[in-house]
């Protein structure tokens, strides 16, 4: 056999090695991220059942956190709904919460963030204000002080423990938390005219709650 259908024999095997390892790499990365997702939405396609999906497939933590979920909040509350109250007792404030962030919500009262978790479960509740309404005195908040969320699940005490000035368009504000945590945002800087560049946070924990 030449040189040259050597040369060749042995380009055409190196490719072939080449896409199967990649095929190979592909399916293990399918199946470690995203095998769950896409049965799960093949399935609730063809049953409409996702509540069975998520009972047979999910993992004991999983179904750990949904019971907790469904105890605190057997009904989930709708956009616009009213579903709650936020207590500052450093500033005197006692303020209504509504489920939703749009201008609707946020012209009566503190937006709940709609997709995150309600005030109580595991995971980053977050709520948002504006600055020149609700929130006016909210500088004056800060680490070590308490935030206190009623709803229907009962009354949930949040430890402050961090305070952030980030850019408006950071979205680390509403990443997951392994604990129960509390996030407040309101424009910033208070004195600013305009739609402001920046947003106050405050980090809370939960300490405490009682039905």
């Amino acid at each position: 056999m030449s040189n040259v259908k050597k040369r060749k024999r042995r380009t055409r095997n190196l490719v072939l090695l080449s896409v199967s390892v990649g095929i190979i790499v592909m399916g293990i990365w399918f199946s470690g991220t995203n095998a769950y997702k896409f049965m799960k939405g093949y399935l609730l396609f063809k049953t409409g059942d996702a509540n069975t999906i998520m009972t047979s497939t999910a993992t004991p933590e999983l179904k750990d956190t949904q019971k907790k979920k469904a105890e605190l909040y057997p009904d989930r509350p709708k956009i616009g709904d009213m579903m709650g109250s936020l207590s500052i007792p450093k500033i005197d404030a006692n303020l209504p919460i509504y489920h939703g962030t749009d201008e609707d919500e946020l012209e009566k009262g503190v937006g709940h963030f709609a997709g995150s978790v309600l005030p109580g479960e595991r995971d980053n509740s977050v709520l948002s204000g504006h600055r020149d309404t609700v929130f006016r005195k909210l500088g004056d908040v800060g680490k070590g002080d308490l935030l206190e969320v009623t709803t229907e699940a009962g009354t949930f005490t949040y430890k402050v423990r961090k305070v952030r000035i980030v850019d408006a368009d950071d979205r680390t504000v509403i990443v997951p938390t392994p604990r129960p945590t509390l996030t407040v945002s309101t424009c910033y800087p208070f004195d600013y005219i305009g739609d402001a560049p920046e947003r106050y946070i405050l980090v809370a924990d939960l300490i405490g709650s009682k039905e």
